[in-house]
């Protein structure tokens, strides 16, 4: 399964997107030695952007022409997160430019290690680069 787009962070660290539909995401993810921290356990940074990238993926299900850009997100931290680790994103309720949505990062044995909630802006795709019409990068949220 792809993301939708060419995310260069998504894939140094090596998301594997499992499902992307209906409202609904699941990514797996274990984190590499260098995505640790110094208690030996996935880092908070590499938690944090699992369940953003999750969030997201859940709220572009419905509107796969769209990209998002994460206005705010909440993140609770319950116990470290070790060995493989799969998110879940649920698009809560959306508006025809918002997307509330919530994430879950659950260990290998099912117990929640983290959780978060974010609010996303839909944004329209345009062509970008070279022979685009916006700015190389440029990314609007008016």
């Amino acid at each position: 399964m792809h993301f939708g787009a060419d995310i260069p962070f998504v894939q140094h660290l090596g998301f594997e997107l499992q499902r992307m539909e209906g409202g609904e995401s699941q990514i797996a993810y274990e984190a590499r030695p260098e995505h640790l921290n110094s208690f030996g356990v996935t880092h908070g940074g590499a938690v944090m952007t699992l369940m953003d990238v999750a969030m997201a993926v859940a709220a572009r299900s419905i509107v796969k022409d769209m990209g998002v850009v994460t206005i705010e997100m909440k993140t609770t931290f319950m116990q470290p997160s070790r060995g493989p680790l799969r998110a879940q994103g649920r698009l809560m309720h959306r508006t025809a430019t918002m997307a509330f949505c919530e994430a879950t990062i659950s260990d290998q044995a099912g117990k929640a290690c983290a959780h978060a909630t974010g609010t996303f802006k839909y944004v329209p795709r345009l062509p970008v680069g070279p022979k685009g019409t916006q700015a190389f990068n440029v990314i609007s949220t008016d």
